[in-house]
């Protein structure tokens, strides 16, 4: 009832001044005295102790002009607020192309080089709430580990459980980037993504790369291709010969003029990543490069709250009525 944020006639305030002259009137009526009861001296009576009565008789004035003020602040319709947004999220389609060949085990990444995506990976997720994101992996082969959803954890869940040999190893980057497409062509998005990772060169598959990044372009998508990978050699993992994992260095090949050719033919930019922190900064750039368009709509509804000054005014009458007539009655 006392949330108020506006009055709806707040000139009629100007009604509350009508308290100084009942005040005055009061004051100068009690000054002047009016004897219950004449007596011939009050000698007998000047000792007596004051009851409650003679502390409160001036109760039944304050009631009433409580009373006067809030039926005033009724008149003036008193509103309280509430505040409400709309927000109208229009979100962007993305499938992320991961690589998954056995050379990304290799420990120029921390820990290497696929746990460092999975990881940076999944904080970009979390950071698009109103985005649909998919994900596709490809080594030798390609297939689509998650369809687009807006299902982040279920989607990070199953990113988590990507690993080294899922699929025949190799690298088909035109078979991971035409699945990715084949995920987004029936997209009704007015914006289409598609982050290509990779650490290596294509050698596997039946697609072009550039044959997929022409279907991407056709159909709107737009690939940002990554290269994962330090200059010059890393700690690469090999089989030695009793069936076991050795790391050895071995030179870092990444096609990066297929992958910038891929990202001019459908729009999109070419990054290099050299380890974690550089990873981490291309998903911040292409995050900010691909920004969710949110449209928020604020408008205040207001509620009118006179009732409850009314009611309150209401009480103190009946109090006031009850104080002067029954508990304070004065002998005429």
């Amino acid at each position: 009832m006392f949330d108020i944020v506006r009055f709806e006639n707040p000139r009629i305030l100007w009604l509350l001044l009508v308290l100084v002259p009942m005040v005055v009137y009061y004051v100068y009526r009690t000054l002047q005295g009016r004897a219950a009861i004449r007596l011939s001296t009050v000698r007998g009576v000047e000792r007596l102790r004051h009851t409650y009565r003679y502390w409160l008789r001036h109760t039944p004035f304050m009631l009433r002009c409580a009373v006067v003020a809030l039926v005033i602040f009724a008149m003036a319709r008193p509103q309280s607020a509430e505040d409400r947004q709309n927000i109208n999220a229009e979100g962007i389609d993305i499938v992320m192309a991961l690589d998954i060949s056995g050379s990304m085990l290799a420990r120029d990444f921390q820990p290497d080089r696929l746990s460092a995506a999975k990881d940076i990976g999944s904080k970009f997720i979390f950071g698009r709430p109103t985005d649909r994101i998919g994900l596709v992996v490809f080594a030798g082969e390609a297939f689509t580990q998650s369809p687009i959803t807006t299902d982040h954890v279920s989607l990070v869940n199953l990113m988590n459980q990507i690993e080294i040999g899922m699929i025949a190893d190799g690298t088909a980057i035109g078979n991971g980037l035409a699945t990715a497409v084949n995920r987004l062509k029936e997209s009704d998005s007015p914006s289409k993504v598609i982050i290509l990772l990779t650490d290596g060169v294509n050698n596997s598959g039946q697609i072009d790369p550039m044959t997929a990044a022409q279907i991407a372009a056709d159909y709107g998508i737009r690939v940002y291709a990554v290269g994962v990978g330090s200059e010059g050699v890393a700690p690469t993992p090999t089989l030695n010969a009793w069936g076991g994992i050795s790391f050895v260095q071995a030179k870092v090949e990444i096609d990066e003029d297929i992958l910038r050719r891929i990202a001019e033919q459908t729009g999109g930019r070419y990054f290099r990543a050299t380890d974690n922190t550089k990873l981490a900064e291309i998903y911040a750039e292409i995050d900010r490069l691909e920004k969710t368009r949110v449209e928020v709509e604020n408008f205040v509804k207001y509620s009118e709250v006179y009732h409850g000054w009314l009611l309150l005014a209401i009480v103190l009458l009946v109090v006031e009525i009850l104080s002067r007539y029954l508990f304070l009655r004065q002998i005429p």
